[in-house]
């Protein structure tokens, strides 16, 4: 199946832009914090905590899919 052998490309990408999606709300969340809502802030980095959490799991699991047979 060649389709199948395109599934771990498509969830490396699909990883790098939630990493990078996770970086710009950080830093607009930083923006927010300077500009005196810290409560706001807070709320977006704990919402971001579950990127944390997960991406050592995806990262393992893309390796070993993304390693040759």
């Amino acid at each position: 199946m060649v389709n199948a052998d395109l599934l771990p490309s498509l969830l490396f990408k699909i990883n790098e832009n939630q990493i990078a999606l996770e970086a710009a709300v950080m830093e607009l969340s930083n923006w927010v914090e300077q500009r005196g809502s810290a409560d706001v802030a807070d709320n977006v980095r704990g919402a971001l905590e579950a990127i944390d959490r997960n991406e050592e799991f995806i990262s393992m699991s893309l390796a070993i899919l993304l390693a040759p047979e």
